[in-house]
Formats: structure tokens, sequence, C-alpha cells
């Protein structure tokens, strides 16, 4: 799959069908969207492209007023974005800088720039309730009317449902925020993880006898607390593990989000490994402690409990294999 930041040059730019969005945790709706976009590229012979943001233009408009709280906590870094796209079968993936020139342009010049000199787009889905340009005035409509000038097929998804309830971005993080895994997994199709590279921390874990792999996190998740996880990446099998995911408030205030991973019995150096870590089950919220031994008992307390859920599991799934 390649990549570009912005617009691709003259020479990368073939015709293609595209779909557009920020697609933040690539759902079962958004896989049915992209599912749609790759059928239509091997039928017409196009390439299957996808046009996304960053940051996420409710983030950017969140940071221009000065009230980051509208800004909506991330499902997925990008990172994980695009892997997620890759394993969907798109050939393009064209990462847009939202900034203000970006947000500024008219659904005219979005179209004509954009699209048609920009994508060379030849056929386009997008949702049925997309809307494009500054100030968010244009709509399917006029996508459809801009498609027969400048000779491109627009076809729009209506919502994907999961029962009676619509698979969105919104109710993936409405499930992470409750810890509900299950649900969680439910609406992307797959277990919930987080990727990153292992980076070098204050060594407080190490000191308290819990060292841990430090994994930064840029964004807001969707997410924090205290897990019950297992890490891929590191061995043949995923490695069981507690994790902490926020900002430390007994060690810190810098509101810098970390998320700390403890291995259970394993002890080689990561530095600089990439990992993937899958959340199994929440154990409780973060807290600040009064000192640091109160700390130490309370993650030797969360550890207990996640060899226990892991003791459980394993000897379930032992009792079903007798089976």
């Amino acid at each position: 799959m390649k990549v570009f930041r912005g617009l691709p040059n003259d020479r990368a730019r073939a015709p293609c069908a595209l779909t557009i969005g920020n697609f933040d945790g690539v759902h079962r709706g958004h896989q049915a969207l992209l599912a749609h976009v790759r059928s239509a590229s091997a039928s017409l012979g196009l390439e299957a492209a996808v046009m996304t943001f960053e940051p996420h233009p409710r983030e950017y408009f969140a940071q221009r007023s000065g009230d980051l709280s509208k800004a909506p906590a991330r499902i997925a870094n990008l990172r994980d974005k695009l892997d997620d796209l890759a394993k969907a079968g798109i050939d393009r993936v064209i990462v847009e800088h939202f900034n203000e020139h970006f947000a500024a342009q008219s659904p005219e010049d979005f179209i004509a720039r954009v699209l048609v000199d920009g994508l060379h787009v030849k056929w386009l889905m997008v949702g049925d309730d997309f809307r494009f340009g500054a100030r968010r005035a244009g709509d399917i409509q006029m996508l459809q009317e801009a498609g027969q000038r400048f000779g491109f097929q627009v076809e729009t998804l209506p919502a994907v449902m999961h029962g009676a309830q619509r698979i969105s971005s919104s109710a993936v993080r409405a499930a992470l925020a409750e810890g509900d895994f299950a649900r969680t997994s439910e609406l992307l199709g797959h277990p919930y993880t987080m990727s990153g590279h292992v980076i070098h921390g204050q060594k407080l874990g190490r000191t308290l006898g819990f060292p841990t792999l430090n994994l930064r996190v840029v964004h807001r998740p969707a997410l924090s607390g205290i897990f019950v996880v297992q890490v891929h990446g590191l061995a043949d099998q995923p490695l069981p593990a507690v994790a902490s995911l926020g900002v430390r408030p007994t060690v810190e205030d810098a509101g810098r989000m970390l998320l700390e991973v403890h291995l259970f019995d394993f002890a080689r150096s990561c530095y600089g490994k990439l990992v993937r870590v899958e959340f199994l089950a929440k154990l409780r919220d973060e807290e600040k402690y009064v000192d640091l031994p109160t700390l130490t008992a309370a993650i030797d307390k969360d550890a207990a409990q996640a060899r226990a859920f892991f003791a459980h599991r394993n000897g379930a799934l032992t009792a079903t294999d007798r089976i």
C-alpha cells in the first residue's frame, strides 16, 4: 500500500476509486465501505484509494477554539489506522494535513482541485451523511452534479447496523470508555489493540519491583485506567501482562499520556521494539495515591488480579480442550 502525505505528485496520480473519511478505528461500518471501494476498483481497473485527515478535523477546530474537550478521543493512532486500511486491501492512502487552508476550501474548490485534478477520481463512495468544504457546505447532491460534469460516479452507503445500533466510531469510543471489550470487538470485528515502539521511561517501575514497557501515546485515547492485556511481537505467543494507560498522577503532573505494560515472567530488553498491546479486561480507573508504598501495594494487587484472570482463562481453555 502506498501512503502519501498530501496529494500525490503527477506521476503517482493514477485514476482511482475513492472514499473519504477519518476512519478512526476502521470498524465494521468502515470495513463494509472499504469492501465496496475494493470491488469497484477491481471491476473498473482502478486503484482503491482512501483520503483521510491528520489531525482529525474536530480536533483541529477544538484546538483553534481553545476548548480541547470538544476534540474526539482517538480510537487508533495513525500507524494502526494505516495497518487496518492495508489489511482491507486498499492500494493508496492520502493522509491530508487538515489545516486552516484546507478547512477554508469551498466545496467547488475541493471537488476541482482535490478530487478531479489532484486524485483523478473516477468512482467515489461516501456515507449518506457526508459533508465537505468550508462550513460543511458541500453535500451528496453537489457531488453527484459534479460527477456528471467531471466524469466520476458517486455512490453512498447507508449506515451499517449491529442489531438496533449504528456501527460508528462514537459507538466504539463509548464501549472503550466503559471498558466493554466484548462490545468493542463486536463493533470492530477484531480485538482492540494499540501498537507502539518501546521507549525509555523513568525506570520507576523497576525501582518498585514492576519493570514496564513504555509506549508513548500522542493523542488522547478513548480509554484509560488499569487493564489486563497481552503483548504481541516479542515472542511466538502473546505474553500476559497488566497495563496502565493514563497520566500517572502519583508520580508526575505534566498530563503526559503513557501506556505502561508490566509483563509477567519476562525480563529481556525490549527498547525500540514495535509491539501490539491487546486489551482483555479493565480492572479499575487510574487513581492518585498519597505515596509510593501505597502505589506499590495497588500495583501488586492489580498484578495479582491479572494473573488470576489468565489462570482462569487458561484453565477454562484446558477444560474445553479435554472435551
